[in-house]
């Protein structure tokens, strides 16, 4: 069964409104002020750093779908959210979960984001038996550790690595690959995903990983020297800004490509606009500003938000939003860490990225993986790979 998330039309005027309110309000159990009893999530993810950005498009997801249900007056409940911050870590990861369980009021989080910190986090959210669903973890191993209280809605770079490599093979075309990972949970689970699928379709691979580095310059001369048609790095904006800035003073004459770790106009700020220039960038997620069925998530995004337009992940934060709260209406005074751990695996929910459902392993159901260009200076979204590598 597919069901509406839970905004009227009229409800957008007073969204911003309601969530301030609602979030000084008590919690689980408390009063918001209306008559009507507050629950309280959290949001585990990366608010500092280079890469904040990623962290903050999931956040404004987040807040836009509180804005929403509290402004809805069919919602039985109110919505408050407490904001803890991983700066996409593995070492601060346990200390930010552990942050959000000692709070007692807290039912679910949206998060972790980044792997490595997923990784990290989850035994402490597996012992307290506290559901996380992350909008942006997409390591394949993190579905086959043992949490027991882990959900995605972004599909694991199994997926992701696969199309991405098709892509490079059939669409541009590439006989020699260099592929560079920055030896995270994300970029190594992405590149050992894209890299055997490449060699499937006959494409040369070199392999190399680096940790993150403010230089690039010997990388970007190991590089120019195997001669590559196609770089693909797995890793994050903040170093692939870098990274293409030392491939182009060096000269490099092939093509550029990442994953949705560098899906952001940030790669472009901090890069320039001439070094990311043509660069290509996969993710197994839609543009909703370019996307009509989005058109009202991105009004209220807009509006909740200050302005600021939906980024990667901002939908997929704002559908695990929509979901816990659709789980929350079903399971009526009987909201509890345990009942919402329980009944969430069996949620059916019509978000705006996918319809969000699960595999018995915490896996979503159907995913899609896009291709994006920096074309002018801008991120323009290509298509569909299914559908580009096919035409």
């Amino acid at each position: 069964m597919r069901r509406r998330p839970l905004l009227g039309a009229i409800a957008l005027a007073a969204a911003v409104t309601l969530t301030a309110a609602a979030c000084g309000s008590d919690s689980d159990g408390g009063s918001s002020g209306n008559g009507k009893k507050t629950i309280t999530i959290g949001f585990q993810g990366v608010l500092s750093g280079d890469n904040q950005q990623l962290g903050l498009n999931a956040l404004y997801g987040v807040r836009t779908a509180i804005a929403e249900v509290n402004a809805d007056t069919s919602s039985p409940f109110q919505l408050k959210l407490v904001e803890s911050d991983d700066g996409g870590s593995p070492d601060q990861g346990p200390t930010a979960a552990q942050k959000l369980i000692d709070d007692s009021k807290v039912t679910a989080v949206v998060g972790p984001m980044f792997s490595g910190a997923t990784k990290a986090s989850e035994p402490a959210y597996t012992q307290a038996g506290l559901l996380s669903v992350s909008p942006s973890a997409t390591n394949p191993a993190l579905t086959t550790l043992g949490f027991k209280t882990f959900y995605r809605v972004i599909a694991p770079d199994t997926v992701q690595g696969k199309a991405a490599a098709d892509y490079v093979a059939t669409v541009l075309q590439a006989k020699k690959v260099y592929s560079l990972d920055d030896k995270s949970e994300y970029g190594t689970g992405l590149s050992g995903a894209l890299e055997p699928e490449l060699q499937a379709k006959g494409v040369a691979v070199t392999h190399d990983g680096i940790n993150p580095t403010k230089d690039y310059t010997s990388e970007a001369t190991k590089i120019i020297a195997a001669a590559p048609d196609v770089l693909y790095y797995s890793g994050y904006y903040a170093e692939l800004a870098l990274l293409s800035k030392a491939l182009k003073d060096k000269g490099f004459t092939g093509k550029i490509a990442s994953g949705d770790g560098s899906l952001d106009p940030q790669y472009v700020a901090q890069a320039g606009a001439a070094a990311a220039e043509g660069t290509y960038l996969t993710c197994p997620c839609g543009d909703a500003n370019t996307d009509p069925k989005a058109a009202a998530f991105v009004a209220s995004f807009k509006k909740v938000n200050k302005g600021a337009k939906p980024g990667t992940y901002s939908g997929e934060a704002y559908d695990a939003t929509l979901a816990l709260a659709d789980v929350f209406k079903k399971l009526g005074d009987d909201v509890s860490r345990e009942s919402v751990a329980k009944a969430f695996g069996s949620v059916n929910f019509q978000g705006i990225t996918k319809t969000v459902a699960f595999e018995s392993t915490g896996e979503v159901k159907g995913s899609n993986v896009f291709v994006y260009q920096v074309k002018n200076g801008a991120i323009t979204v290509l298509g569909n790979t299914a559908d580009l590598i096919k035409s």
